[in-house]
């Protein structure tokens, strides 16, 4: 049996304060200790290159998705972590390749490309064409006004609330572990009362 996938969403800037890449290094460790194999990005930048790396150091088998457009900006050589990279032709075809080879999300903290990312995911669990466990990593409170600003969507009715349950907040990379190992997908009814109830 193939072990099960986890695609992280994460920033690809080198310019971050390094509590962000010492918690996805914690991360990448940690989903390759519990034996899970690692699909992100595909690039050696940011924090997606950090949790690579310390998944593949500790036996994870790798994943790239990249957008052609960025393979050529960036290098074959960018890739070279991936066990096994795939090439796509736009960023829109990347996301679904992401989520067609991965069984579970985590987003750590990003710019608007993992803000994107994120959000595909939970309005594709909503809807009923998948159900993943989606985590939202929230180191040093990066997450904080992102998740106020969905509490307040729900509460202004424009998301109902049993949107809350679509994603896990984990305040630590061990927490977000465990949540995945322990994740038992539920099966919701998709119809009109559970997309457009108050």
């Amino acid at each position: 049996m193939s072990k099960k996938r986890v695609c992280v969403f994460a920033s690809s800037s080198n310019f971050l304060d390094e509590i962000y890449y010492e918690e996805v290094g914690e991360l990448g460790y940690l989903l390759a200790k519990a034996d899970f194999d690692f699909v992100y990005g595909g690039s050696n930048l940011g924090l997606m290159w950090t949790c690579a790396k310390a998944a593949k150091l500790e036996g994870a088998k790798i994943y790239g998705v990249m957008p052609e457009k960025l393979f050529n900006i960036l290098g074959p050589e960018s890739s070279e972590i991936c066990d096994e990279l795939h090439v796509t032709e736009t960023m829109r075809t990347r996301k679904a390749k992401l989520d067609e080879i991965s069984d579970a999300v985590v987003a750590v903290a990003g710019g608007f490309g993992t803000l994107e990312e994120l959000s595909e995911m939970i309005v594709q669990k909503q809807l009923g064409y998948n159900s993943k466990p989606i985590v939202i990593l929230n180191t040093n409170g990066f997450y904080d006004k992102l998740l106020e600003f969905f509490e307040n969507m729900m509460s202004e009715h424009f998301a109902n609330k049993s949107c809350s349950d679509l994603y896990y907040v984990a305040g630590t990379p061990q927490e977000a572990v465990d949540y995945l190992l322990s994740y038992r997908a539920v099966e919701r009814v998709i119809d009109k009362d559970a997309i457009y109830k108050r």
